[in-house]
């Protein structure tokens, strides 16, 4: 996987510290960042999350 920015490592980190019921999260915010794999648009990571898909842009932006 390509190195991450800043920005996309604070997002995947706020994403991780969201409490949802519906979903057990990794117990180590290393193993959650593992789970996320570059897209085929370039520069964007995608990881799951609940029952999605989120993308997480080089400037930190988070889309499903």
């Amino acid at each position: 996987m390509e190195k991450l920015t800043r920005q996309q490592v604070e997002a995947l980190k706020s994403v991780y510290d969201r409490r949802h019921d519906f979903w057990e999260k990794p117990k180590t915010y290393l193993a959650f960042r593992r789970t996320a794999v570059n897209s085929i648009t370039q520069g964007c990571v995608m990881v799951p999350w609940g029952n999605m898909i989120l993308g997480i842009e080089t400037d930190g932006h988070t889309h499903s």
